[in-house]
């Protein structure tokens, strides 16, 4: 037993050296291990769509973690305490309002930025019913559109949901495969997120090419498998749309760096609707009290014709 002892006590120590090695020459090669952690949550009064964008992204970040629904809407600081105690760097908070406007919050922990986007066009996976199918907890191609490289505030963006989306390696639920692509494209002041499979099925040939499919395949057989495919992309979703309101330097805080000044508030749109109708009726009621002043200056009411009520008349003698 002792001599089974001091072999398993030597094998462990040349493997902690080994490991330590590898460590000094990571870090001395540069090499950066990509830790990130993203915590997701939501506010009261989320709809069931929301809840199922939320369970839908949760599903796709094996480097996420949910949590409970946050209570308050105007403490959003107390996020980052909850951050630090989950050991996540990251926060994607879904903030409802007045149980139909959604506003995503994404923020990088404990020195920032933060983003607040407006979400729309939200498309669940069950809802769209797509035939594309991916490995779940697999890792994605995140691929961004040029307009990114344009402007500071999308360059802040793109580098935030590279963080977000962008499953880090060797994570504790993530598989080694490549299977899906989430595409992120500007346009109209708006990004557009979309999902897409990665498809691989093997070319058909035609007539003419069965002599060339029977040398391929005897080369296959000396060595290696030469046989082509059709790569194709296939939408799987979720989809939604997001429009970036303002970008804070701190996490939840601090100064606004960027605000954009063309966007209105779904608020506003929806009181602005109100005036117009409001303003139809208070014009229809203001036509037909002008009516009817016009009808007693001239004596017609109710469409009866009043006459001057004279001694003689039958009304009054028999009255």
């Amino acid at each position: 037993m002792a001599a089974v002892y001091k072999s398993l006590a030597k094998t462990s120590k040349s493997d902690k050296m080994d490991i330590d090695d590898d460590a000094k020459n990571g870090s001395s090669n540069g090499l950066r291990k990509n830790k990130q952690r993203v915590l997701i949550l939501s506010s009261r009064g989320v709809t069931h769509r929301h809840r199922h964008l939320l369970n839908d992204l949760a599903a796709m970040l094996p480097h996420g973690r949910k949590d409970a629904k946050f209570d308050s809407k105007s403490k959003l600081y107390q996020l980052n305490e909850l951050a630090e105690l989950y050991n996540c760097n990251n926060v994607m908070f879904f903030e409802a309002r007045k149980g139909k406007d959604l506003y995503m919050w994404f923020s990088k922990v404990p020195n920032g930025p933060t983003i607040k986007f407006h979400a729309q066009n939200l498309h669940t996976m069950e809802e769209l019913h797509f035939q594309g199918n991916c490995l779940k907890g697999s890792r994605p191609i995140l691929s961004f559109d040029a307009t990114f490289e344009t402007e500071p505030h999308l360059q802040v963006i793109k580098e935030v949901f590279t963080h977000m989306f962008g499953v880090p390696e060797g994570a504790r639920k993530s598989k080694p495969f490549i299977d899906h692509v989430m595409g992120f494209s500007v346009a109209d002041g708006k990004i557009w997120i979309r999902n897409y499979e990665i498809r691989e099925v093997a070319k058909t040939k035609g007539e003419g090419e069965e002599e060339e499919e029977e040398e391929t395949s005897k080369k296959s057989k000396k060595g290696g498998d030469s046989r082509e495919t059709d790569i194709s992309l296939i939408e799987i979703g979720p989809r939604f749309v997001l429009t970036p309101i303002i970008i804070q330097e701190g996490a939840f805080g601090g100064p606004i760096i960027y605000e954009n000044k063309r966007f209105i508030s779904p608020n506003h749109v929806r009181a602005e609707l109100r005036r117009g109708k409001a303003s139809k009726h208070v014009a229809r009621q203001e036509q037909t009290r002008d009516n009817l002043a016009r009808k007693r200056k001239l004596g017609l009411e109710n469409g009866e014709v009043f006459k001057d009520k004279s001694g003689l008349d039958t009304r009054e003698l028999f009255a």
